[in-house]
């Protein structure tokens, strides 16, 4: 998605970028496939996000509520 990620050792060293593009993504965790969505909403262009039955389980209506705050998203199964 254009994010700019160190890993050293036992921490993530991040730095900002200008824009995140959409990409095809797996959610791996809760926590994980949630900062997913959150990309996904400021990214230019179509994210997809696999697994998200990770972010179902921790997140009830989250599609329905995203969409109330003018997020264009979509389930598909």
């Amino acid at each position: 998605m254009g994010a700019d990620i160190q890993i050293n050792h036992s921490y993530a060293q991040i730095r900002g970028v200008v824009s995140l593009h959409g990409a095809d993504v797996t959610a791996m965790d809760l926590r994980g496939g949630a900062a997913l969505v959150g990309a996904a909403i400021k990214a230019k262009a179509i994210t997809v996000i696999d697994n998200c039955d990770f972010i179902e389980r921790g997140y009830e209506k989250l599609e329905y509520k995203l969409k109330q705050l003018g997020v264009d998203i979509t389930k598909e199964r």
